[in-house]
């Protein structure tokens, strides 16, 4: 579902992508680890459209990600530190906007379900900017799933979630994840990432440093194995 092969980003002449090789198969979850600057975000972000490659080539679905245009991102859910979210209308005004943009069928049917899913049903008429953070990051991945897409593009989306909040962030992405929905997620969590995803990547240094199904990773193994990959760099 995603393939990039030989991806290449600089910005002007400070390379930050070195020749990403990354296969994900339809259905499969996986997180991707890295210290700050190591360009996951970037990755990410090339994946989802929104920055280009300098060389290399990236699919989704078959289809180049770099030459598709808009209309591919129907089929892609991303959150983003940045929770595109508008702070002057309700969590349901929210849903009701992006559900109309990407044409998504039954959408009030569709807006309660998610609600739901997000544990925000009880404040769809409360306007955003009474928000907490984390209620925030909750109703921005309501946005992403709305439409189903086969892809989701997550970006920290962790961030600024209480205890409670995470939790349900770990059922929603076993749920999401249940189908040929394909995950592609960013944290610095590596417990919550071990326990979400299929496969765990380490990214340092603009390349992969190591890919393994964590199936066969304990948290505490992996934690060495992180330490080793990146302070060894």
């Amino acid at each position: 579902m995603i393939y990039v092969s030989k991806l290449i980003k600089a910005f002007g002449r400070r390379p930050v992508l070195r020749g990403i090789d990354l296969e994900v198969p339809a259905g499969q979850s996986v997180a991707l680890f890295g210290p700050n600057g190591a360009g996951k975000t970037t990755l990410i972000r090339i994946i989802a459209g929104l920055s280009r490659l300098s060389s290399g080539q990236v699919l989704l679905g078959g289809q180049d990600a770099q030459q598709a245009g808009p209309a591919l991102r129907r089929y892609i859910g991303f959150v983003s530190h940045n929770p595109l979210i508008y702070d002057n209308l309700t969590a349901e005004e929210n849903l009701l906007f992006f559900g109309r943009m990407y044409e998504t069928p039954e959408l009030p049917q569709r807006i309660d379900q998610v609600l739901e899913q997000v544990g925000l049903a009880g404040r769809r008429k409360d306007v955003v900017r009474t928000f907490s953070r984390g209620m925030i990051q909750r109703l921005a991945i309501g946005r992403a799933i709305l439409h189903n897409p086969p892809i989701l593009l997550l970006d920290e989306p962790d961030t600024g979630l209480d205890q409670q909040a995470a939790d349900m962030l770990r059922r929603l992405l076993v749920e999401l994840g249940s189908g040929d929905r394909t995950v592609l997620l960013t944290t610095h969590n590596l417990e919550r990432g071990i326990e979400w995803a299929d496969r765990a990547l380490i990214l340092n240094g603009g390349r992969v440093r190591f890919d393994a199904l964590t199936g066969e990773l304990g948290g505490g193994h992996f934690r060495r194995i992180y330490s080793e990959t990146v302070g060894g760099l």
